[in-house]
């Protein structure tokens, strides 16, 4: 099949060069008296590279063997003979069968090289799409065996700590009441561990049905005139139980504009960047709470005074389930993935930096058009 199609598009190509060269001669026949011969001959050139730009080196071939001997039948003298009367013409036809036979190869030959070079580059894109879908699957495997990872991890832990308190009080329960060997009081931790393994996992399940909410885009946000003081003082209360090991400071420019925001989910992305602080820095040290007009914006940083993170994976942190390498600290890794899902969904941008000692996270979100002050709490946080 494939030589018949070959022979195939060879046949084509040297009946297009016989007519090709049949209509130029019908065409130039009753110019030659008024036209010089160098044109004619220029002409058919023009007719033979035609023929071999869109066709094989066979149909080039043809029509420059075709075009010498019509340029000699027809417009050499003497006329409808084969045989030249002046020497000099006879260089001009082996000059003009050279060069046609030459034109037409090198026509041909780039012909070829082109359609070369377009498979070649069909090829490539292919090879590229390939290896497009390979790392594609390839990520998605490792994402999976991430979150795999992560949930195996801290899914398990509670779920132990559950399943130990629940066995302890089943087994004591189940002796007679003179035997039993938990007290009140021991039975009250055993409960007060299960209250509180069981709101970790409630919060797991909540934050990665948060994540898949906000990065499909159904963030349903209901929007209201916020005050950037209200936000951090909220997200401050929220984290008072970081007060022991922490001391939480703001700095909060007086007079701040208001912003368009949804303020549930704003103050969960401050308090989840406060907790995030709190998680990689010293215990004792001073975690640092700031808003302040920039360009049109409120701007809000939290600031550490840990080891700071790298700057080659300062956007590998806002991935989801991301954990460094040199971070047992546990966690599912979709905390950042949140707060970035929550500030883009306000229009915002959130990126981090190198602070005074250990990390800056920082987000801008517009501020309302009509720059109206927000209200200013008297209770700082």
């Amino acid at each position: 099949m494939q030589f018949s199609t070959r022979a195939y598009r060879r046949l084509i190509g040297v009946i297009v060069a016989v007519v090709s060269i049949t209509l130029s001669v019908v065409i130039l026949v009753p110019l030659r008296e008024s036209v010089n011969a160098t044109t004619i001959a220029l002409l058919q050139l023009l007719v033979v590279v035609l023929v071999a730009t869109f066709f094989q080196r066979w149909a080039a071939l043809t029509a420059s063997l075709l075009a010498a001997l019509a340029f000699n039948y027809f417009f050499l003298p003497p006329y409808y003979t084969l045989t030249i009367a002046e020497g000099h013409n006879w260089v001009a036809l082996i000059v003009f069968l050279a060069v046609a036979i030459t034109v037409g190869h090198l026509s041909a030959t780039s012909n070829k090289r082109r359609a070369q070079a377009e498979q070649f580059y069909k090829e490539l894109e292919d090879a590229f799409e390939t290896a497009s879908e390979a790392e594609a699957l390839r990520r998605s495997e490792k994402l999976k065996t991430a979150l795999l990872d992560a949930v195996t991890h801290d899914f398990r832990t509670p779920l132990t700590s559950v399943k130990a308190s629940v066995t302890a009080l089943i087994d004591d329960n189940q002796l007679p009441k003179t035997e039993r060997t938990l007290d009140q009081h021991s039975r009250g931790e055993l409960l007060q561990v299960i209250n509180e393994e069981s709101d970790r996992l409630n919060t797991f399940v909540d934050s990665m049905v948060e994540l898949a909410r906000f990065q499909s885009g159904d963030n349903r946000l209901e929007r209201a005139t916020v005050a950037p003081e209200e936000v951090v003082l909220k997200a401050a209360r929220r984290a008072r139980s970081l007060r022991p090991s922490h001391t939480l400071r703001s700095d909060i420019e007086a007079d701040l504009p208001a912003v368009s925001a949804d303020s549930r989910a704003l103050v969960e992305a401050v308090y989840n960047l406060i907790e995030n602080a709190a998680k990689y820095s010293p215990s004792g040290t001073t975690i640092q709470i700031a808003a302040a007009r920039h360009n049109g914006s409120v701007r809000f940083s939290v600031e550490d005074e840990g080891v700071g993170i790298p700057a080659s994976e300062r956007e590998a942190v806002f991935e989801r389930f991301y954990r460094g390498e040199d971070d047992g600290r546990g966690g599912l890794g979709m905390g950042l993935a949140i707060v970035r899902g929550i500030i883009e969904a306000h229009g915002g941008k959130i990126w981090v930096e190198a602070g005074k000692k250990g990390a800056r996270f920082v987000f801008d979100l517009p501020a309302k058009l009509d720059g109206r002050p927000g209200r200013i709490f008297s209770d700082p946080p």
